[in-house]
């Protein structure tokens, strides 16, 4: 019995210990602002109900590894907090476009998102440079290039 208790509390420990690790990697990492909020305040999960982005509220919130995430209605919230993984956006929230063409962290507009494999990715799209036109001409490669250039900043 004792030695299963020691195993316990080492499992206990190596598991607190990971998920701390995962919480700062996701602060340094991910595009947050200073306060540590996600999509500049917009909903995750209204991007895969409402097929449109859709601004948070300040008082529907949850956190997730350290990271904060606004939500238009507590339904939405609800459902995040049921499956995190399957709403947050891919590559910390970063442009998918600049991940994969050139492994570079670049900022997003909110507004400009495509639904990949049951996936959030969002863009850039200022100064007449939408780069999700440009991800669409080449989606393969760019998403294959992003998915490895992003393992550089989390692992």
């Amino acid at each position: 019995m004792k030695k299963l208790l020691s195993i316990l509390v080492l499992l206990t420990i190596i598991i607190t210990q990971a998920t701390a690790q995962a919480t700062e990697v996701r602060k340094k990492e991910y595009n947050l602002e200073k306060a540590g909020l996600a999509i500049q305040g917009y909903d995750p999960v209204a991007y895969f109900v409402s097929n449109k982005a859709i601004e948070g509220k300040k008082d529907i919130t949850t956190v997730y590894n350290g990271v904060t995430y606004q939500f238009a209605s507590t339904q939405n919230r609800d459902a995040f907090k049921a499956n995190p993984a399957k709403y947050e956006p891919q590559y910390g929230g970063w442009c998918a476009y600049a991940m994969g063409a050139k492994g570079e962290k670049v900022e997003i507009d909110p507004e400009t998102f495509k639904i990949v494999d049951g996936k959030l990715f969002l863009f850039y799209n200022k100064y007449f440079n939408n780069t999700l036109k440009s991800w669409n001409k080449d989606e393969a490669n760019l998403h294959a290039h992003a998915d490895k250039n992003w393992m550089k900043f989390v692992h």
